[in-house]
């Protein structure tokens, strides 16, 4: 059984796996956010900010968080950042879980979600995200008061 739970304090060895896997992968952001939560840059702590771990069997298995949007102007706009489970987890609903956790928890302190993908176009607009163009840190938006969540259900 998968629990996703927020976290506001970070064994960064329970990263390990994840941070191995997703080089392997070619993926950085994963290494990012170890440096950053080490260094304190960046530990999803400013107000509604939040970070989720999946855990199976006692091993971290994905990650997720949500900040408040760095490149935007607005106060309302919150990123999801770090979304990641691991190749062996992944097309068992982790991922959904933990983008579904971090959208119901954004819908009380944002008005729109953005995210910014390379190789995870599909499962945005799968998520009810739309596509877009017009912005260069921005692929995906997601307007919360329009959209019904959660899509994932237990």
């Amino acid at each position: 059984m998968t629990t996703i739970g927020r976290i506001k304090e970070l064994d960064l060895h329970a990263l390990e796996r994840l941070r191995v896997e997703s080089s392997r992968e070619g993926y950085n952001f994963i290494e990012r956010l170890v440096d950053e939560w080490a260094s304190g840059v960046n530990r999803f702590s400013a107000p509604g900010e939040a970070f989720f771990l999946a855990v199976a069997d006692g091993q971290v298995v994905g990650v997720c968080g949500l900040n408040r949007d760095p490149y935007a102007h607005d106060p309302n706009f919150g990123r999801v950042r770090r979304l990641y489970v691991l190749p062996a987890s992944r097309r068992s609903g982790i991922g959904l879980a933990l983008l579904d956790t971090v959208v119901a928890y954004a819908r009380d302190h944002f008005s729109l979600l953005r995210v910014r993908t390379d190789a995870a176009s599909e499962f945005y607009t799968a998520s009810g995200f739309q596509c877009i163009t017009s912005e260069a840190e921005t692929t995906h938006i997601l307007e919360l008061t329009r959209t019904a969540w959660p899509l994932f259900s237990a």
